[in-house]
């Protein structure tokens, strides 16, 4: 009986957060969804299937001894499933991108080129293209451009500066890594908030950057707090 409800459960929760929901973009890359709702509804209908071969089965009174505390305790299986319906892991944050200590290499010399920035007004673009366009756009396309990028607040070691981060998927959160942008000119919010930064970006020549500093830097403009959206991550 309680494997059967655990498996029915489990089923139940990964559509939940698949299906129903765009919860699972906190855990896994938008591509995985299909897999997600073909295998909940899998686990689903083998729960369902168990619960119901069970129920169906003569009962039959068995004699009390040491065995008799197993089943009670395999209830207590069912709290981590019944955990995801009540209490959803939110997606990875400052905490996640802070322990990310895996030496980042110095940037190399442009080589390639971007398209033009035609639009009118502040370009909206991800952060891992504003960086892209910074060290490795031989045209130099963000010069004298205002654009605007979205992320979450993390620290930064350097006065007077602080980050804006968006974590990037490979293939899930397990392997997620941090983006940084570093914003000069205002004040930073509190961290982990959500913002959407327009300013300009500030050129820093490939000799005068240290080894191992990868975030190219923006001069802020503006700083709005928004909500976090429902793909997290890039």
């Amino acid at each position: 009986m309680a494997q059967g409800l655990v498996l029915t459960l489990l089923g139940g929760a990964l559509l939940r957060v698949s299906a129903f929901s765009t919860i699972y973009l906190n855990y896994v890359r938008p591509g995985f969804r299909p897999f997600l709702i073909t295998a909940g509804v899998v686990v689903l209908v083998l729960g369902v299937h168990g619960l119901v071969q069970e129920w169906r089965r003569p009962y039959a009174p068995r004699e009390k001894g040491h065995d008799d505390h197993g089943p009670g305790v395999a209830w207590l299986l069912c709290l981590p499933v019944v955990a995801i319906f009540l209490i959803s892991p939110p997606a990875l944050g400052a905490f996640a991108a802070g322990r990310d200590e895996t030496p980042q290499a110095r940037p190399t010399a442009a080589t390639g080129s971007y398209a033009a920035l035609t639009t009118r007004g502040p370009a909206a673009m991800p952060l891992g293209e504003f960086i892209g366009r910074a060290w490795g756009d031989q045209h130099a396309s963000l010069r004298d451009r205002q654009v605007r990028l979205a992320g979450f607040v993390t620290p930064s070691r350097k006065h007077g500066q602080w980050y804006l981060t968006r974590m990037q998927l490979r293939c899930c959160a397990a392997d997620a890594f941090p983006l940084r942008v570093g914003v000069l000119g205002v004040p930073a919010p509190k961290i982990d908030t959500w913002v959407e930064v327009t300013g300009t970006w500030v050129p820093t020549p490939y000799d005068r950057i240290p080894a191992g500093t990868v975030a190219p830097e923006l001069r802020a403009t503006s700083v709005v707090t928004i909500a976090q959206p429902d793909e997290p991550y890039e």
